[in-house]
């Protein structure tokens, strides 16, 4: 009896995680992040008024999950090349627990150097790839840039 608890109590983070990705892809899969009253707000985007690394995850998992690669590619590019290797080191952390060593010193320094590159590209004037939202306008509806 006390054993299984133990175990159950091993497991419980790797069920949490497991539960909360499983939430995530149901929430992106079943709501369009396109339309603006179910969009989560940026905190970096509502206190500088400029694209986070992140801003358009939401979309572009969206999109992914919809077959819709060119649009994902839209909305974060950097973040449709960069998730493979952070999903890589979450499920290998997810699969060894704790005592799985820390993310490699050079693929930590590597995934923020090209984040702070792609937070300074994208925001640069007249950079095309915004992430899109569908706002509906008087003729229709029809997608435009976030704001």
């Amino acid at each position: 009896m006390i054993e299984s608890a133990q175990g159950f109590l091993r497991a419980r983070p790797r069920l949490i995680a497991a539960g909360a990705a499983a939430a995530v892809l149901a929430s992106a899969t079943l709501n369009d992040p396109h339309r603006p009253h179910r969009l989560i707000r940026c905190p970096v985007k509502a206190v500088t008024g400029l694209d986070c690394p992140g801003c358009g995850g939401l979309r572009m998992l969206h999109d992914l999950l919809h077959g819709r690669l060119r649009l994902a590619t839209h909305d974060n590019p950097f973040l449709l090349v960069a998730g493979l290797p952070l999903g890589v080191l979450m499920v290998r952390t997810l699969m060894r627990g704790p005592e799985v060593e820390p993310v490699p010193t050079r693929m930590a320094t590597g995934l923020g150097a090209a984040a702070v590159g792609w937070a300074l590209i994208r925001n640069l004037p007249g950079w095309p790839l915004k992430p899109l939202v569908v706002e509906p306008q008087a003729g229709g509806a029809g997608a435009r840039p976030a704001a």
